[in-house]
């Protein structure tokens, strides 16, 4: 089936014998992508020639990152250089007059014929990678050596895996890792909307451990400039080209966590033994069910659980009302790690903190990515409510 953005309500009859098959016409964009998501049989798109160039373009850049495998062709009623030059840039497929009809049944062939192909490589070759995102509300409770120890441990066992700094004025991913990035983040906002795979790639930087990063901007300043919807691009992208994608944030919830959350397919939720660490723990647990995140779709994870401070384990999880996944012990192996810039799971893969960084891969990261790399699907049960208050219950007291 073809669809065709065209006001005149006789275009279909005027175009049918050119494209063959038959064809569903709309008169708006908003029409047209409404359609494109309700059915997956659509693999060409074309533009009658009184839609004006700049929407075109707009949905052909929205074309191309969301619908990869339909092919847009676009008729207009003069051809010239600058036509050409921004229709090429915004992922038409072909440009025709609109009074050939023999060129635009050439160029529907054409088309479909990629279509084909791309649909056959898609299948064979491409991913449909997972999102997992590390947060906490309090900064220092360990998201960066989490993130770089659950990315480096999957690359290790040969999957594909990419880690986004999202904390924009201040991240440590790459400093962590001891990479010196020639590109980061910043470098999408000249690619935004049209940002694809070989886009993608350029603003990475490979570890020699496998995994690659799309490290923080250099500048603070930087971090600004960059919308929320260029973080949600990055992503949609990455998913087709990696198995996982690790997502490091700062503690706050900016836009560009919230376009994280978005599409994220599992939330490890860090908490350590101190009380505003709990408190911003609970904070956050409540803000993402106002949000209408599924409970299934995040873990707490506590980090540093002997610390000998006065708070348990179990104090934790009165005060918070969910269970906890994993709980990693404290070593000042892992200060020493990052100051190496090798992960401790790595370097040290027998260290029962590297026990832990793989027990949460295995029970739950793996799990939230079931069938990327043919782990089996595992339903996990809705964390245990404890309580009706937010107490911390130390001793019996409160």
């Amino acid at each position: 089936m073809t669809l065709l953005w065209d006001a005149d309500p006789g275009a279909a009859d005027r175009y049918n014998f050119a494209v063959g098959g038959d064809i569903v016409r709309v008169d708006s964009a908003s029409s047209l992508q409404h359609v494109l998501q309700d059915s997956s049989g659509e693999s060409l798109v074309v533009i009658g020639p009184e839609v004006d160039m700049q929407s075109a373009c707009d949905f052909s850049e929205l074309c191309r990152v969301e619908y990869p495998e339909v092919g847009v062709v676009l008729l207009r009623r003069r051809l010239d250089v600058t036509v050409l030059g921004q229709a090429l840039r915004s992922g038409v497929r072909e440009v025709t007059a609109a009074d050939d009809l023999t060129g635009l049944a050439d160029a529907a062939r054409r088309s479909r014929e990629l279509t084909q192909r791309v649909a056959g490589h898609h299948h064979e070759g491409s991913r449909d990678g997972r999102v997992v995102t590390v947060f906490s509300a309090k900064g220092g409770v360990g998201k960066t050596t989490f993130s770089t120890n659950i990315g480096a441990y999957l690359a290790s066992t040969g999957a594909k895996v990419l880690i986004v700094d999202l904390d924009l004025a201040f991240g440590d991913v790459a400093i962590s890792l001891q990479l010196l990035p020639q590109n980061s983040i910043a470098d999408v906002l000249s690619m935004a909307g049209h940002l694809d795979e070989q886009g993608l790639q350029s603003v990475v930087t490979h570890h020699e451990s496998g995994l690659d990063a799309a490290a923080a901007p250099a500048e603070p300043s930087d971090a600004d400039r960059i919308p929320g919807s260029a973080i949600s691009e990055l992503l949609k992208v990455a998913k087709r080209v990696y198995d996982y994608i690790i997502v490091d944030t700062p503690p706050a919830f900016t836009e560009h966590v919230l376009a994280a959350f978005d599409v994220s397919d599992l939330l490890v939720l860090i908490a350590t033994l101190d009380i505003p660490a709990v408190k911003n723990l609970r904070l956050t647990l409540d803000t993402l069910d106002l949000l209408g995140n599924s409970k299934d779709s995040r873990i707490v994870v506590l980090n540093r659980s002997d610390a000998k401070v006065g708070l348990r384990a179990e104090d934790v999880v009165a005060a918070i009302k969910t269970d906890i996944a994993i709980m990693v012990p404290s070593s000042v192996a892992v200060p020493a790690s990052v100051n190496r810039g090798v992960p401790l799971v790595l370097d040290e893969p027998k260290h029962p903190v590297s026990a832990a960084f793989r027990d949460l891969v295995e029970r739950h990261v793996r799990v939230a990515v079931a069938g990327v790399d043919g782990a089996e699907p595992v339903a996990r049960e809705e964390p245990r409510r404890r309580g009706d208050r937010w107490l911390l219950s130390r001793g019996g007291k409160s």
